[in-house]
């Protein structure tokens, strides 16, 4: 049973009655004030919803509150109750539901985590690179929040449909077609597919950026003059002792300053992208002048179905897709379904001829777009060379998910850059009629360095992912050499593995998803502070006083028995415990694995002290030794459980 599941139950009959004409938002939303509490000392449970309700019914917040106490039943779960404040509630639970709910839980294989009374069909856009592309740093984020998010739906019993929907049709591939009929090294694509193609990707893109540097150089110092000339008319204007004009003055002089150093930024990179071109290179550049324009034929070449550039592609595309794999098998990432783009592309005509018979769609300077409300800009759906767009294959998605996959939501893990593209591709969903499925978009910040910028290599490249991971491996495989100098050595790799890569993960999940965070691999394998290194050695403890008791958790579950409170911790580990089920459904009300993050390193953190201040093979009595082990199992468990709906494996040894 949840228990404060079972106190919102309790109040929510006194809340209808106190508000007679609330619907079921509004009750839920007071509702959503039932939590945990911050600090022990106050109980375990707090209600707060009378500090709203006191403004809502012009009633003083205490006196509701009391009113609340007085209706609501609460003798038989709490051992003692509390007005505190200007209107807090705060509830004890009684130790005997603690001992019952503790002891369901020990027993039940799922942890106490009750399923879904009504599942549903769940899709999760995740990952999706362009596979031309060596995936980078930026890629790990909507991977492994996406994979947290589905095992976390599964693991409450929604049906969870897994789609990566590859960047496997665009201009990287025109940038691939035309650097492998310029520029290719035959004998070394033989060797090495994918290392040439990327090669060649690479070094067009050197090409193209070179020459768009080239252009938008003189444009750029021309901004910066501009802004100048405007920062210097700001600056001239007198306002007298005019306080409020004076600090209007002041902020834009602050914000054209800032607006000309970023400007200087740009014209330096511009400048650098040109003057510091390696000189070979550069006569390449100037050799093949008209490269942006040649890929996009390239690329229109491939979409209208040209023999020869549609054979590259079906040459490439399974090399490209290798490549992508490896990475996805070492980070433990499998998908249900892998629909790139190339699989609409028979499906876009149809898409804009039925928008348009609709009269959802309308010409536009010879665009076909779809004029949505509250938006400025239309969203484009077919340009005017006939060339279709990402948002014509995204209507095409949704159309696939839900009348072939029955969706009834759709998460899309994806950068919160792209928030504008959702907004309209949601909009204009729901304008088609799609209006029962759930849409989302699941946004995420960006990784950074030290600086405070997108994380980059000391050449400016975009950090690979490949690289990463073996960096995480490497540093994590030291750790185990230093800390175990004799175990075999495949044993050693093995740790190795398993910590790096759930340092990696645990690194990127236990960010507020909406933030940009700073990556430190120093920071992500310490063995202190809200780590997977912690949370895994942490169990590991467990697991060894198990071993030294000649137990395992497994067979602790199936012989539960009474629990035993002799110390404060011990029922501050059993609270913690309970609370496993309750943070997986907060996980799922905002979509943010951090919050399951947070609760594990709770729990591990409560187990330490319970470790330093309960000895278990040295407890007074048969009764209370076992009771301990019962709570070291249970603890193992969760942390074993929670760890892998974050995608991380956990060791018995470190």
């Amino acid at each position: 049973m949840k228990l404060l599941s079972e106190i919102k139950a309790r109040f929510k009959p006194a809340l209808e009655a106190l508000l007679e004409n609330a619907d079921t938002a509004q009750i839920d939303s007071l509702l959503a004030m039932v939590r945990p509490t911050q600090d022990d000392k106050f109980g375990d449970y707090q209600v707060n919803c009378a500090m709203a309700l006191g403004k809502k019914l012009g009633t003083a917040p205490r006196d509701i509150a009391a009113g609340l106490l007085q209706q609501v039943k609460l003798d038989d779960l709490c051992a003692r109750t509390e007005l505190a404040g200007p209107g807090f509630i705060n509830l004890t639970i009684n130790d005997n539901w603690i001992k019952k709910c503790l002891s369901s839980a020990i027993s039940d294989d799922r942890l106490g985590v009750e399923q879904v009374t009504e599942p549903r069909t769940v899709v999760i856009d995740l990952s999706s690179p362009n596979v031309a592309k060596p995936m980078h740093v930026g890629h790990i984020r909507s991977t492994v929040i996406g994979d947290a998010l589905a095992n976390i739906h599964r693991f409450i019993g929604h049906k969870v449909i897994t789609d990566n929907h590859l960047g496997d049709w665009g201009t990287q591939f025109g940038m691939i077609i035309y650097g492998y009929k310029n520029f290719v090294d035959q004998a070394a694509y033989e060797k090495n597919p994918v290392q040439e193609l990327s090669r060649l990707y690479k070094y067009v893109r050197v090409i193209m950026d070179f020459h768009a540097a080239g252009r938008k150089l003189p444009e750029a110092t021309e901004l910066k003059q501009k802004q100048i000339e405007a920062l210097e008319k700001v600056q001239a204007q007198d306002h007298g002792d005019n306080k409020g004009k004076l600090k209007q003055q002041k902020k834009d002089i602050q914000r054209l300053k800032e607006k000309i150093a970023s400007q200087e930024e740009a014209i330096a990179d511009f400048r650098n992208t040109v003057e510091g071109c390696d000189p070979e290179l550069a006569t390449v550049a100037l050799e093949h002048s008209s490269v942006e324009r040649e890929v996009l034929a390239e690329t229109a070449k491939l979409h209208e179905g040209d023999k020869e550039n549609r054979d590259l592609w079906d040459k490439f595309l399974p090399f490209c897709l290798q490549d992508i794999q490896r990475i996805y098998d070492r980070l433990g990432v499998k998908f249900d379904f892998i629909l790139g783009e190339s699989y609409y592309q028979d499906q876009l005509a149809s898409i804009v001829d039925e928008l348009t018979s609709n009269g959802l769609a309308t010409e536009s300077d010879g665009a076909m777009c779809v004029f949505l409300k509250g938006f400025e800009a239309p969203m484009i759906i077919r340009k005017k060379d006939g060339a279709f767009l990402y948002p014509t294959t995204d209507l095409a998605t949704i159309k696939h998910r839900v009348e072939e996959w029955q969706a009834d939501s759709m998460l899309y893990v994806v950068d919160h850059r792209q928030h504008d593209h959702f907004e309209k591709l949601f909009a204009a969903s729901r304008l088609w009629g799609y209006n029962e499925v759930e849409m989302t978009h699941v946004s995420f910040g960006t990784v950074m360095g030290d600086d405070g910028k997108p994380f980059k290599t000391r050449a400016g490249d975009t950090v690979g992912l490949e690289g990463l991971l073996d960096e995480a491996e490497s540093r994590a495989l030291a750790v185990a050499i230093e800390q175990n100098p004799n175990l075999e050595e495949s044993r050693q790799h093995e740790i190795g593995r398993v910590v790096g890569l759930g340092a990696l993960k645990y690194a990127d999940l236990s960010q507020n998803r909406t933030s940009d965070y700073k990556f430190s691999y120093d920071k992500m394998l310490a063995l202190k502070g809200n780590t997977a290194t912690y949370l895994q050695y942490a169990n590991a403890r467990v697991h060894g006083i198990l071993s030294k008791l000649d137990t395992d958790a497994a067979s602790l579950r199936n012989t539960a028995d009474d629990i035993v409170f002799t110390e404060t911790v011990e029922r501050q580990l059993a609270m913690q415990l309970l609370r496993f089920d309750e943070t997986i459904d907060e996980v799922l009300v905002e979509y943010k694995p951090n919050l399951l993050c947070n609760y594990l390193f709770d729990l591990a953190q409560v187990f330490a002290r319970f470790f330093d201040q309960c000895s278990v093979r040295d407890a007074s009595s048969v009764e209370l030794q076992r009771s301990r082990l019962q709570l070291c199992g249970l603890t193992s468990r969760t942390l074993t459980c929670g760890l892998g709906l974050l995608g991380i494996e956990s060791l018995e040894r470190i």
